[in-house]
């Protein structure tokens, strides 16, 4: 018995719920038989036993583990004290009421005291306990069984796990008919739409979703294990401070979502996402380490009772992004607002339709504008830029492109397509003899996922190109949005090889202190000073300080936007490393590169001209 009872608490389940989830057990077939056949001692020996088993392969914290040990071992102790009131050693028919009665006495003491503790600590019990007491109690009305069964011979006790495998089978089923997350047990994105279908008649809904700030961080620092049960705290936090109208989702990731069924409008979304927020403030207490968690929520408002659950989600997701990009932490889906006009959205979905399609004839392509070291004259690489063709609007340009997909998952489709171009363009230019350079711009939001660096290494490795050929560019604003997270993404791109710049410096407003920890290979002095540093003091000013800013940290100087001579021979004076305009060349398509290359003869300046450093 205890043999067992140990094996199968290696399994346990988990039944969620609404709000929580709740872990019911095998071991209490073996441990409830073990108390009718030999007594509380050796049965409460067992389950702590197998308590242990269980707490170590649901990764809960020793605190729920102890606690779930002292439910099971009071239930135990309850269920004893009934059953002795047989009197004898031995159990038979005339004794069946009194063992439903001691697995009676076992059920409510055990919910009983969860339900005390769950009280004290602040939590809120689950709505459905149904599928939960079916479960319980015919685990416990198994043990007498177990015990019928070893007195005809121990070879068929084994035969009670073809028992405990349908009872699995039935918790299993009634988490799918909920519609949970395994790991938090709250309900998951398909409940949140059935969620909002249902409550679509009469009733106006506000969806608020939170993405939890720096969660990498957490993962790479404390483990995975260590972020997965600071996920099943935010579920638990989230749902104690969510009224039971509402619903509480975890979308994936670190996604959490809260359906709001009473809202009276903008004002009082705010108020909720306040009251989240506040309720995360609080530090989270992981293996004795306090971890503390924000979260960026955005909010979207159902206009009109009805909608669906899609539409809701992808403008409150959109509202989340504005968020993280304003260094806000709560935002308001507006459809007046430029970004979030039909328009736009409009040219979202066709942009989405068209990488995802993944035709020849979609119209999205890649101009390369050639980079030229001043000194020289010599052509240094070039920066890939986007072009999109649509079928009817025409040439799209990349600041629309961008505009319209950073705050929503097609960027990372979009960063995706670019990359595989341009890695496979590389390719090409080194077999035909002419290895080039090329430059690609990154979002912050490929930068906060994480995985970029893997996605660039599977590139580089399937076209066999030398890491040092690609540059990836990063702007202010990814850097600002969150330094620590893009530190740690950077910093693996760069023991790749892979060297980063930082895009359009000077608009933004990056810290010293992160630009000096930053490993980066240069910066890039924003078009907007170089092209009138030639008539303004000021600008020419502020392109000679960053100059001599880059050269102080030991960084490359790229000047964007130089479309004179005048402008080239300042840059030059100034000790500038490279020139990126329309000087030199204008964006071409990848076929019409080496074409100019063998046209191209470098202009050089004098010696004279050159800066003395």
């Amino acid at each position: 018995m205890a043999a067992l009872a140990v094996a199968v608490d290696a399994r346990p389940y988990v039944m969620a719920d609404r709000r929580a989830r709740s872990v019911i057990l095998p071991s209490i077939c073996f441990t409830f038989a073990t108390v009718l056949a030999w007594g509380f001692g050796a049965a409460l020996a067992v389950q702590v036993v197998a308590v242990a088993v269980a707490g170590a392969r649901l990764r809960q914290p020793v605190r729920r583990t102890v606690l779930l040990g002292v439910q099971h071992g009071v239930a135990l102790g309850v269920a004893a004290a009934v059953a002795s009131l047989r009197g004898g050693p031995t159990y038979d028919w005339d004794d069946a009421l009194l063992i439903v009665a001691a697995a009676g006495a076992w059920v409510v003491a055990r919910y009983g005291l969860a339900a005390m503790v769950a009280r004290a600590t602040g939590e809120r019990p689950g709505q459905r306990r149904g599928a939960g007491f079916l479960a319980t109690g015919a685990l416990l009305l198994l043990g007498p069984v177990v015990l019928a069964t070893a007195q005809v011979g121990l070879a068929f006790v084994p035969l009670v796990l073809l028992a405990l495998h349908a009872v699995h089978r039935m918790v299993r089923s009634a988490g799918d008919l909920e519609r949970v997350d395994a790991l938090t047990g709250l309900p998951d994105r398909r409940a949140l739409h059935a969620s909002v279908l249902s409550h679509g008649r009469g009733k106006r809904l506000a969806l608020l979703l939170l993405d939890l700030d720096r969660f990498r961080t957490v993962n790479d620092a404390l483990g995975h294990g260590v972020g997965d049960r600071l996920l099943v705290e935010v579920a638990r936090r989230l749902a104690a401070v969510v009224p039971s109208h509402d619903l509480v989702v975890r979308l994936g990731g670190d996604e959490f979502a809260v359906l709001a069924t009473r809202v009276d409008g903008a004002p009082g979304a705010r108020r909720i996402a306040h009251h989240l927020a506040e309720a995360l403030n609080r530090p989270f207490a992981l293996d004795g380490t306090p971890v503390d968690v924000t979260a960026s929520i955005g909010i979207a408002l159902q206009r009109e009772p009805g909608g669906d659950g899609a539409t809701l989600l992808r403008q409150a997701e959109t509202a989340m992004y504005d968020a993280k990009q304003r260094g806000d932490q709560i935002a308001v889906y507006g459809p007046d607002a430029a970004h979030h006009s039909p328009d736009r959205l409009t040219l979202l979905a066709d942009l989405r339709h068209a990488l995802r399609a993944d035709a020849p004839d979609d119209g999205i392509t890649l101009f390369y504008q050639p980079q030229i070291a001043i000194a020289t004259g010599e052509m240094v690489g070039v920066e890939a830029l986007l072009r999109w063709r649509h079928p009817e609007r025409g040439l799209v340009g990349p600041e629309e492109l961008i505009r319209v997909a950073e705050p929503t998952p097609v960027m990372r489709l979009l960063t995706g397509r670019v990359l595989h171009e341009v890695v496979a363009q590389l390719a090409e230019w080194r077999d035909a003899g002419r290895p080039i350079r090329a430059a690609v711009n990154v979002s912050a939001r490929d930068l906060h996922a994480g995985d970029i660096a893997d996605r660039v290494d599977e590139l580089l490795r399937r076209y066999a190109v030398p890491a040092d050929l690609l540059q990836l560019e990063i702007t202010e604003s990814a850097l600002m949005a969150d330094p620590h997270r893009v530190l740690n993404t950077i910093t693996r791109l760069d023991r790749m090889g892979i060297a980063i710049s930082l895009d359009d410096f000077g608009t933004g407003y990056s810290s010293l202190q992160h630009l000096r920890r930053l490993p980066l290979a240069e910066v890039k002095i924003d078009r907007s000073f170089v092209l009138g540093m030639a008539t303004d003091r000021g600008d020419a000013a502020i392109v000679r300080s960053v100059i001599d800013l880059a050269e102080a940290l030991g960084l490359r100087a790229v000047a964007e936007g130089v479309e004179d001579e005048r402008t080239w021979r300042l840059l030059a004076e100034a000790g500038c490393h490279a020139a990126q305009g329309w000087f030199h060349a204008r964006p071409m398509p990848a076929p019409e590169l080496l074409g100019w290359l063998s046209r191209y003869r470098p202009l050089r300046l004098p010696r004279a001209a050159l800066p003395s450093k």
